[in-house]
């Protein structure tokens, strides 16, 4: 990745119990960014959140919830990104799909350049 330009984020939210083939989809989505050859891929926990259900779930210990929000997070090329959508169109994220415009203002990740 370069140390700084344009590139373009896509982003991932859905509930972390969602699952493909009996395993996490969270898993599933990191490994095809992999195989993709994305410069790389992120996943995050939230500590609470509320969706479509309009639901509040949180990791407190009192109210601890196994349907937390997931946040998923690429960047790369446009044209990497543009390539990869439709591996998503095959899952069900049951969830909210974004991509935006971003600018790369410094980065440490050795080797990765964008294509």
């Amino acid at each position: 990745m370069p140390e700084s330009g344009p590139a373009v984020r896509l982003m991932i939210l859905m509930d972390e119990d969602r699952t493909w083939n009996h395993k996490p989809l969270v898993d599933e989505i990191i490994h095809r960014a992999h195989r993709a050859g994305l410069a790389g891929a992120s996943a995050f926990r939230g500590v609470e959140g509320f969706g479509a259900s309009q639901l509040v779930h949180t990791s407190r210990i009192l109210d601890l919830s196994d349907k937390l929000p997931m946040m998923v997070l690429m960047i790369d090329s446009h044209d990497k990104i543009e390539q990869f959508l439709p591996q998503l169109d095959e899952l069900d994220i049951g969830g909210v799909i974004t991509v935006d415009d971003v600018e790369i203002v410094g980065s440490e990740v050795a080797g990765a350049g964008l294509r």
